[in-house]
């Protein structure tokens, strides 16, 4: 009874974000990549701004994005959480042929997205944006899910549907990728339907064969959690394109 009663005091003294901040659980056939907890597993890196450096200068600016990650991400009530700028959360694991399950939280006028094999990208936007004549290849109140990146007007760059949910509220993403084929469901609508990944940095080039997952920030508080990957072996990747 003793030992009960002390367990319960204990309980009692913790602070509420650590009773909380419950590990997160994947579905069957899924592991998180994203503990809940802390930065672990995750680094700094915003590719555009690196890519064409070298050596000396990349291995600085890839130094320099690293430590500003600490300080521009944070962990939150088991989310991770970033204001708005900095580098972007780049998973430390590779990743091939995968299935994401992914949640996300914005606000108003920001723009975010998932960058898969570190290619830009499943794109978030504020759908609440108009089309504009000066940029008719940009049209926020199309949907969020789209293969923005892409080339205007092929297959997959625009959602099908729109199926964002109001700010304030959680979305989730399933994002399905075999080679360079991609499928894309939000809030369980299908918004892209077996499109191919461009390569953004080369379109001459094929899709790396793996690569981080990285999290964008552009311009507004973003919040994400519940990450979880599933692998996709080679039989199921040859049912999913039909081979």
């Amino acid at each position: 009874m003793k030992k009960k009663l002390f367990s319960l005091m204990v309980l009692m003294l913790l602070p509420m974000g650590i009773l909380l901040a419950a590990d997160p659980v994947p579905p069957k056939g899924f592991r998180s990549i994203f503990n809940g907890k802390d930065l672990a597993g995750w680094y700094g890196w915003n590719p555009h701004s690196s890519i064409k450096l070298k050596d000396e200068k990349l291995e600085a600016n890839l130094k320099k994005q690293k430590e500003e990650f600490s300080k521009t991400w944070k962990v939150e009530d088991g989310e991770l959480v970033n204001g708005g700028d900095g580098p972007y959360a780049t998973s430390a694991e590779e990743f091939g042929d995968i299935e994401l399950l992914i949640e996300y939280k914005t606000v108003a006028k920001a723009d975010s997205g998932i960058y898969l094999r570190g290619t830009p990208q499943v794109q978030i936007w504020d759908i609440n944006q108009p089309s504009l004549e000066k940029a008719p290849d940009r049209n926020p109140n199309r949907g969020s899910g789209g293969l923005f990146n892409n080339t205007p007007k092929s297959k997959g760059r625009d959602p099908l549907v729109v199926a964002d949910k109001p700010f304030g509220e959680w979305n989730s993403f399933r994002i399905k990728q075999v080679g360079a084929q991609t499928w894309v469901w939000l809030n369980e609508k299908l918004v892209v339907d077996n499109a191919v990944m461009e390569n953004f940095w080369d379109r001459k080039m094929p899709l790396p064969a793996k690569g981080p997952i990285m999290l964008q920030t552009h311009g507004g508080e973003i919040r994400w959690r519940n990450i979880f990957v599933r692998d996709i072996n080679a039989e199921e990747a040859k049912k999913l394109l039909g081979k």
